[in-house]
């Protein structure tokens, strides 16, 4: 008897380096425009830029099979 061995599954590493898994499951990532030419850009838009953008529901399970959790 042969036995089947199912191969691993690669995590993309770019969506590794990107995106993390908050412990209820939400996916964080860090938003654009934050670390240089921030004279041209509204004070309202660099600091809203500052804060963690949260993934929609259905983009974060596209993630998480990139993710592989």
């Amino acid at each position: 008897m042969t036995k089947k061995v199912r191969t691993k599954l690669k995590t993309n590493r770019g969506a590794c380096k990107r995106f993390k898994v908050s412990a209820s499951g939400k996916v964080r990532y860090r938003k654009a425009n934050r670390n240089h030419i921030k004279t041209k850009q509204s004070t309202k838009r660099v600091r809203h830029a500052k804060a963690n953008g949260v993934l929609t529901p259905q983009d974060g399970k596209l993630v998480l099979v990139m993710l592989r959790t």
